[in-house]
């Protein structure tokens, strides 16, 4: 599954009989920052979703076909949700990686140590 932006819907008069009476949209792939991943693809609809919506894609043909209640059909995509709320958590959980401590100053016997081995 991927996550994808609705951009646009598509009107064909001439299509596949399974194609009859499904919606067909123009969805834009996203990777998980929001920005694009790769070209637009064309997917029918089965939650009836609108332009501007997030959605989950798929493009595996079974999936595709079987989402908009198909026996057989030529469909590799099809949109099978509309996405409210995504939530990431960063590495899974792991705890990010902090700065290094800056190095202490040397305390004062450390000064006078210092002190007594540049007079040698």
């Amino acid at each position: 599954m991927l996550i994808a932006r609705v951009i646009g819907d598509i009107t064909a008069t001439q299509k596949h009989p399974s194609h009859e009476g499904k919606k067909l949209l123009l969805v834009q792939p996203l990777d998980l920052d929001g920005s694009h991943r790769g070209l637009p693809i064309i997917a029918v609809d089965s939650v009836s979703a609108g332009i501007g919506d997030r959605v989950l894609l798929v493009q595996d043909g079974f999936a595709a076909f079987t989402t908009v209640g198909l026996k057989i059909a030529p469909i590799d995509a099809a949109v099978i949700g509309v996405i409210d709320h995504i939530q990431l958590v960063s590495d899974f959980g792991a705890v990010a990686p902090q700065p290094a401590p800056a190095p202490a100053e040397p305390g004062p016997a450390a000064k006078k140590q210092s002190k007594k081995n540049r007079a040698q």
